[in-house]
């Protein structure tokens, strides 16, 4: 199983590199940044990584969360807050076996302070 992780507005660098390393202990390099705060490349993001590069080295960066996403068919949208929408909740068990069955798919996840903003999801 293989999928994107989406980082939408990512504030710091080091968090870049822990969400890249613990996604490299899974076996997963598809990292793509959206506006991240602090651009890229990132130092920090580098040092936390505590070398995890795959998903550092190629890494890629977007300006919207629509060209972040445009060649996934299917994308999960991660957040703790209950939303006034007609959106399907998975439980994180849930969420890994809808992945496993599709092709192409990612994971988004919003800024470390407030989490994705409703346009996103």
């Amino acid at each position: 199983m293989s999928f994107a992780v989406i980082l939408v507005d990512p504030q710091l660098g080091d968090n870049i590199g822990m969400c890249a390393r613990a996604m490299w202990n899974c076996g997963l390099k598809d990292l793509r940044l959206v506006r991240p705060r602090d651009g890229w490349p990132s130092d920090s993001a580098v040092a936390a990584a505590s070398g995890a590069m795959p998903p550092i080295d190629g890494a890629r960066v977007f300006d919207c969360t629509e060209d972040a996403i445009s060649d996934l068919d299917y994308v999960l949208a991660a957040t703790a807050r209950p939303r006034d929408m007609t959106k399907r909740v998975f439980t994180p068990d849930h969420a890994a076996l809808e992945l496993r069955r599709r092709g192409s798919a990612g994971v988004l996840f919003g800024k470390e302070s407030r989490g994705l903003q409703n346009d996103d999801i």
